[in-house]
């Protein structure tokens, strides 16, 4: 009885706990982050910084939209998170970061979403780094469903740093020289510019 009576305080104490951190926290994310990046440890080739890495998700119950019928605008979002953490760790871009004591911030971006990914379709997420500054990377990202090979969504991101030199990483990590760019695709270069006007115009207002 006693033996019992401890595995039940046990047990209501694990339950208690463990829907005391889904109340606190989405403790779904965070079990995603450390699945992605575990699966890709074991099972991904490691990927050169000027190279595409890819996820792969399915369009569940839980990722539809109040009309029931495909994902919602949030769940793409999300998975961009993913997706980037896993670019980091298979391109060895983290351990640089994390060797310059520095951080990664995401600082702005920017989706178009062409057409909807529909229930129970299964999709891949590319990542690649398409420019950088001095401080700051530039990522693109597709949503791609694999019965069509058609592109749902691209984003485009813009990642600001925090105690790093941008140049020197990626020197590093390519190989070429410091003062290497490669050419902003010409909607970034739009985007960039928008950018630019957004700013000015809310400091104005401030």
């Amino acid at each position: 009885m006693v033996a019992e009576g401890t595995c039940l305080l046990c047990y209501s104490i694990f339950v208690t706990v463990v829907a005391l951190l889904y109340i606190l926290f989405d403790v779904n994310y965070f079990l995603r982050i450390a699945f992605t990046i575990g699966w890709g440890k074991l099972f991904d080739k490691r990927k050169k910084i000027d190279e595409s890495t890819e996820i792969y998700g399915v369009c569940t119950t839980q990722d539809l939209d109040i009309f029931l019928k495909h994902m919602n605008n949030a769940r793409y979002v999300r998975d961009l998170d993913f997706a980037r953490f896993h670019f980091y760790e298979r391109t060895g871009l983290y351990d640089e970061i994390t060797k310059a004591k520095g951080h990664v911030l995401q600082t702005a971006s920017n989706i178009r979403y062409r057409r909807t990914i529909p229930l129970l379709n299964a999709y891949k997420v590319t990542t690649k780094i398409v420019y950088w500054e001095e401080k700051t990377l530039y990522i693109e990202q597709q949503f791609i469903t694999l019965s069509d090979g058609f592109i749902r969504a691209v984003v485009l991101s813009k990642q600001g740093t925090i105690g790093l030199n941008v140049p020197e990483i990626m020197a590093k990590l390519t190989g070429k020289d410091i003062s290497y760019r490669p050419t902003p695709p010409e909607e970034l270069q739009d985007w960039l510019s928008s950018m630019e006007k957004s700013s000015a115009r809310l400091r104005k207002k401030d």
